[in-house]
């Protein structure tokens, strides 16, 4: 696993949104906007409650994960001004989080990013299921300048 240093951890703390690209077994990409936590040890998120076309469970991004469980996520700065571009990027293999405990904690540090979870019944891990991603590989780039 690869991890994070202090500055990886800080850019994804003071960022809202990374951009999560999935791919199912006919390899065709997804990319979609997520919101996510990160620990020590991995990046999270949830099928939420936001209004969708289908069951939380059923979207796209977690039928390619059950299909091919690797992902990536970008999480970067964009300016027009190119010397404030910067992004991390983590590769890893993901996993649901099925044990109550551990979905129990992770909901909680979605919950402290994003207030409007407190107003979302998340608590089923069928439901609404967690995705972990390991950080197998970590790039973080910043524009020189």
């Amino acid at each position: 696993m690869a991890g994070w240093n202090a500055e990886v951890r800080h850019f994804l703390e003071a960022h809202r949104v990374g951009h999560l690209s999935t791919a199912g077994a006919d390899g065709a990409p997804h990319v979609i906007p997520v919101c996510y936590a990160a620990d020590a040890e991995a990046v999270y998120f949830v099928a939420d409650e936001k209004p969708k076309r289908r069951p939380a469970r059923e979207l796209r991004r977690l039928r390619n994960l059950r299909e091919n469980p690797r992902a990536a996520l970008v999480v970067d700065d964009y300016d027009d001004d190119w010397t404030r571009l910067a992004y991390v990027l983590v590769r890893g293999p993901t996993g649901f989080v099925r044990e109550p405990a551990a979905h129990a904690a992770i909901l909680r540090l979605l919950r402290v990013r994003y207030p409007q979870y407190t107003a979302m019944a998340l608590d089923d891990p069928e439901r609404n299921p967690v995705v972990r991603i390991e950080p197998a590989r970590v790039a973080f780039w910043r524009a020189a300048g």
